[in-house]
């Protein structure tokens, strides 16, 4: 920015607020090859993505993923609470509703709904 602009620079900062929450359950029904390469995870169908706090919920949400539908763990960060999940579009949507099904209705997380396109 040059010292003579008059206008304000915004900054935005953000961090992660302690809670018991899922952010992101998506499913991406049929992506391209490139998402799969930039991802570095096999292509083997839909891509199912989770967000979630604590960041240690991500093993638990895998664990219930791969236990209600025939899905493979494409990554997992317990450090960032992220998780892909990849199989067919029915396995990958069944198994992200079991793992919000699962955290809210057991565990009293708050979560958002399963979209998919």
């Amino acid at each position: 920015m040059a010292p003579n602009d008059d206008k304000k620079l915004e900054r935005i900062i953000q961090e992660s607020v302690p809670g018991r929450q899922v952010t992101i359950a998506h499913v991406v029904a049929a992506p391209i090859d490139e998402i799969y390469e930039r991802i570095e995870i096999p292509h083997s169908g839909a891509i199912g993505i989770l967000t979630l706090s604590p960041c240690e919920t991500a093993i638990i949400a895998a664990d219930i993923a791969t236990k209600a539908a025939d899905v493979a763990i494409g990554f997992l960060d317990r450090f960032t609470g992220s998780v892909v999940v990849t199989g067919d579009v029915q396995s990958v949507e069944t198994s992200l509703e079991a793992v919000v099904k699962v955290l809210r209705d057991d565990l009293g997380y708050d979560t958002v709904n399963v979209t998919k396109t």
